[in-house]
């Protein structure tokens, strides 16, 4: 019995080196960063967080400095001080999916370790919905993106982010007569928030359908990040899914995020990403 009892523990610990050695490994972010960029649009920017129709990045939610958003960039100095002042902010204000390519071209300059992508909102949010971008060009435009990253940055993280749920915009703004002036006088998104109070057909089957145009771009988004590999994540549709309120949007346009805003997407979109 005892011979037989040795024979069984090598064999359990032989098993045990084999599954060690062959199982997938929980995947390893590596060390923290010690340098960042933010790519995307107005969002990313910090728009109208603390200002009137200005940009506010110590507000972002990305690269942000402001404590109390606690950034991602917080987050990640927080166990790692290297990156301190090494946050870069190059998006822009009104950016599409076409502009990725330019705004990947300065992370690649920046020489950054870690990449955050937020862009496509602008793709759907048009003065109608004809003039939305197709699917395609939105997958061709963060492919190109993308390819210049992975060719100029080929050790770099790279975390793209859903797009919001718009027509959640819609709802939680459709009964305020502020929200309804600010996107009626400044032609915010009029291709899902037009006739914010009507209930024809017509209407809700348009909102409808930018909706679906916003969750076909996200899903562009996480095959394109499937298709970079390893150093490329997305964060599940966690931003898209996320319930936001009217309180967490500016209350001079109901659009942008507001401080309250911008710490929601920090703490909704950290924890999907990389686990520095």
């Amino acid at each position: 019995m005892t011979l037989v009892r040795r024979t069984l523990a090598t064999l359990a610990g032989v098993t045990a080196l084999v599954l060690l050695v062959t199982s997938p490994a929980a995947a390893d972010p590596g060390p923290p960063p010690t340098s960042m960029a933010s790519l995307g649009d107005s969002i990313t920017r910090g728009f109208n967080a603390c200002g009137w129709y200005v940009d506010c990045t110590a507000r972002s939610f990305s690269t942000g400095s402001y404590s109390t958003v606690n950034s991602h960039y917080l987050r990640i100095r927080a166990v790692s001080p290297g990156i301190n002042g090494r946050n870069h902010n190059a998006a822009s204000t009104g950016a599409k999916s076409a502009d990725l390519y330019g705004q990947a071209g300065t992370a690649v300059n920046q020489g950054v370790g870690y990449v955050t992508i937020l862009i496509g909102a602008n793709d759907a949010c048009t003065s109608s919905e004809s003039t939305m971008t197709s699917p395609a060009t939105f997958r061709a435009n963060i492919d190109a993106g993308l390819n210049r990253l992975k060719t100029g940055l080929p050790n770099a993280k790279v975390y793209v982010i859903s797009i919001p749920d718009v027509h959640r915009l819609w709802s939680v703004g459709r009964g305020s007569s502020s929200a309804r002036t600010a996107w009626s006088l400044f032609g915010i998104c009029q291709s899902i928030l037009a006739n914010p109070t009507s209930t024809a057909q017509a209407d809700v089957d348009r909102r409808n359908r930018v909706r679906q145009r916003v969750i076909d771009f996200n899903g562009q988004l996480a095959a394109a990040c499937a298709a970079y590999g390893s150093n490329c994540k997305y964060d599940g549709n966690a931003v898209f899914g996320y319930p936001f309120t009217l309180a967490q949007l500016s209350g001079w346009d109901y659009f942008h995020p507001n401080t309250t805003g911008q710490q929601v997407l920090a703490t909704v979109s950290y924890p999907a990403g990389f686990a520095w």
